[in-house]
Parts: structure tokens; C-alpha cells; sequence
């Protein structure tokens, strides 16, 4: 019998999920360096979690951990992502989100430092808008929020819990930072990253085109 406060089955099943995605994001550049973090939820209670400051290119399933929905780490010594509260902020308001993760592809952060000043990217008339769970129609539009970077965490969340309030959304990004991206599951939330990834770089080439 184990005394731990989640399933290690389940956990075991998450970790293999996050490193074998790990590597195929690494794979394309977007986690350069130790940069990025991706979670999974195991229960209604903890997420599995990237370690922090490791190569994301070469995780091994040693190198998720677990925490409570207050970022806290549960039943280890180690040490997760500084941004793990923009995590588990989500899995504790939404019970239907499975999966987040956070990049820093080249597109992303140009996008960010381009857009900060505006606050938002704004998508509209796309198709690929329809990769976004519950849209049915390239006839909408989507801000993508540009949040202010910064060290303080809990601020951070606030900011996010308050967007959250006032639309639909699927990810954001972070100023000189990267983007976050989540869904019901991994596959949801890889679908909602790469789109955000190729229309953010369609209005990249859109503004250097119209320059």
C-alpha cells in the first residue's frame, strides 16, 4: 500500500505523456535552453510538472514531480517551475483542463515584445481559429491576451484570473516571455499551441508584408 496523496499509476502514465511531448516540442525549437514547463492533471488535487531547470529535450520520467493546486510540491525534494501557480490556477477553476503548456518559440516572443504595447494580438478571420475548442466558424475573432512580465507570481495569476472573467480564452501570451496554451487533454492543448503558433506567425509576416 502506498501513502502518497495521488495515484503513482496515474502519475507514471502523465510523466510519459509530458516527456514524450517534451521532446517533440524541444524538437522544434520552441524550448530553447531550460525554458518552458508542461503539467498534466492527475486527480482533483495535484498535477504532474516539469522539474525546474531541466533540458526539456532530454526529460526522463524522473523529471516530473507532483503539486497541489497551490503550487506547492507533494511528496518530493524537488523543485518545480516558479510559474507553476499560472498552472494550477486553471486546473483548480476549470475541472474539464487537462493539459497546459507553457513555450518560447521565436514567434511567440517576437509576437509578445511586437504586441505588448497593444495588450493583445488580435486573430481574425482565419481558419485555423477553428482548432480552438467550441469555435465553429472562421468568422470570429480572438484577442490573445499580452500580459506584462514579471517576478511576482501571484500578481501574475491575478491578472490571468481576471481575463478569465471577462472572455473566452485558450492561451496568452507573456511579454518578452513566450505563451501559455491548455486543454481538456494533451492532444487538445498541443492542437490549441500550434495553432496559436502558425496564425501568430501569419500576422508576424502580415506586419513585415505591410510595412
Amino acid at each position: 500500500m502506498t501513502n502518497l496523496p495521488y495515484d503513482p499509476a496515474r502519475l507514471a502514465q502523465r510523466a510519459a505523456e509530458i516527456v514524450a511531448n517534451t521532446r517533440e516540442l524541444s524538437a522544434l525549437g520552441w524550448t530553447p535552453a531550460t525554458s518552458s514547463n508542461f503539467s498534466m492533471r492527475l486527480d482533483e488535487r495535484h498535477a504532474a510538472i516539469t522539474v525546474s531547470g531541466r533540458d526539456k529535450g532530454r526529460l526522463t520520467e524522473a523529471d516530473i514531480m507532483v503539486v497541489d493546486f497551490a503550487g506547492r510540491p507533494v511528496a518530493t525534494a524537488h523543485r518545480p517551475s516558479a510559474e507553476t501557480l499560472l498552472h494550477t490556477q486553471l486546473y483548480a477553476r476549470y475541472p474539464d483542463i487537462g493539459c497546459v503548456l507553457h513555450t518560447h518559440s521565436h514567434v511567440q516572443t517576437v509576437a509578445s515584445r511586437l504586441y505588448a504595447a497593444q495588450g493583445h494580438v488580435h486573430l481574425e478571420g482565419y481558419e485555423l481559429l477553428k482548432a480552438f475548442a467550441g469555435n465553429q466558424t472562421h468568422e470570429m475573432a480572438v484577442d490573445v491576451p499580452v500580459l506584462s512580465n514579471t517576478q511576482d507570481m501571484p500578481e501574475l495569476a491575478e491578472w490571468v484570473e481576471t481575463l478569465l472573467d471577462q472572455q473566452p480564452m485558450w492561451g496568452y501570451l507573456i511579454n518578452g516571455h513566450g505563451l501559455y496554451a491548455w486543454g481538456k487533454d494533451m492532444a487538445e492543448a498541443r492542437r490549441h499551441l500550434e495553432a496559436f503558433e502558425f496564425l501568430l506567425a501569419c500576422e508576424l509576416d502580415l506586419r513585415r508584408l505591410n510595412a
